[in-house]
């Protein structure tokens, strides 16, 4: 499967030699990692990422999940998680190339093939599938598109979407329909989610996740946990963690502002809070990140 994705490599190296980047492609971005690293809190998007070289193990809960090049994973909505990155052999750098989902494209893709009944999404919103042939040449496709630049604005949404179209039909087409579909339960929860993001920085009320969602509390509860492993306060939380670590990463801010700018009352909380989810208190940790990266801010 390897030798299957050097073409890919090849042009995913050229456009991103290090780290994480944006491409001119809508969407689309290339992360290259040039070591191992330790288990880690991360934030998943609403994403597909297809892996070209290494291999990465996500945990939620208690289910660990991994994928390397012969795999591809959807994320249906923003999940928190635990994540590991993992070299390649002979330590080649992991490389990785994702885009974030449209669900307006992906309902216009959908609306164009055969309509099938889906009943609601059972378990998390995050899946692993095995990489097919198809998918590996409209990838490189797209890829491809990065030396020709002037082609993107024609060609990038008509390979992006004939990608979403051999995923629909893939195991994981359930899925992605739902996304597509703005009164299932995963398309309320995803509205859910959006409130916390955009009011991580505020108290939590339940009573506005409901009326968003168009959920009671008792189906809000039910449905946010099945699909993302949380309650609606421990995904807040943890929303506010990693956007303070984020801060903290990006500027010369003591935790106490850092606390205060990202929603807490108290900053001896914070730092307790901080130290369960991260293992270390807030200045140690970002000690420890800059000096793993060799750098004072974290790209």
């Amino acid at each position: 499967m390897t030798q299957h994705l050097i073409p890919h490599l090849d042009i995913a190296l050229r456009h991103a030699p290090s780290r994480l980047i944006t491409t001119p492609i809508p969407r689309l971005e290339i992360s290259v990692g040039q070591a191992s690293t330790d288990k880690a809190p991360c934030l998943y998007r609403s994403m597909i990422c297809f892996i070209l070289q290494g291999s990465k193990h996500v945990a939620i809960n208690d289910d660990l999940l991994s994928y390397d090049p012969a795999h591809y994973l959807i994320s249906a909505l923003d999940l928190p998680l635990i994540g590991q990155i993992l070299d390649a052999e002979d330590g080649l750098p992991y490389v990785a190339v994702s885009l974030v989902l449209d669900p307006a494209i992906l309902a216009d893709v959908a609306s164009t093939m055969p309509q099938v009944r889906d009943t609601d999404p059972q378990g998390i919103g995050i899946a692993i599938n095995p990489m097919t042939a198809q998918l590996r040449d409209t990838l490189l496709r797209l890829l491809s598109l990065l030396d020709t630049p002037g082609d993107i604005p024609t060609l990038a949404p008509l390979v992006e979407r004939e990608l979403l179209y051999r995923l629909l039909q893939g195991p994981q087409g359930r899925l992605l329909r739902q996304i597509a579909q703005p009164e299932g339960a995963l398309s309320r929860i995803r509205r859910a989610v959006t409130w916390i993001r955009d009011n991580h920085n505020t108290h939590l009320r339940i009573e506005a996740l409901c009326d968003v969602s168009g959920m009671s509390r008792a189906s809000l509860h039910r449905h946010f946990l099945a699909i993302t492993g949380l309650s609606p306060m421990q995904y807040h939380k943890q929303l506010r963690l990693q956007e303070a670590r984020q801060l903290l990463l990006a500027g010369d801010h003591r935790a106490s502002e850092v606390a205060f700018a990202v929603g807490y009352e108290s900053a001896s909380q914070f730092s307790r809070e901080y130290l369960r989810q991260f293992g270390a208190p807030p200045a140690r940790d970002v000690r420890q990140i800059r000096q793993a990266i060799g750098s004072p801010v974290m790209g």
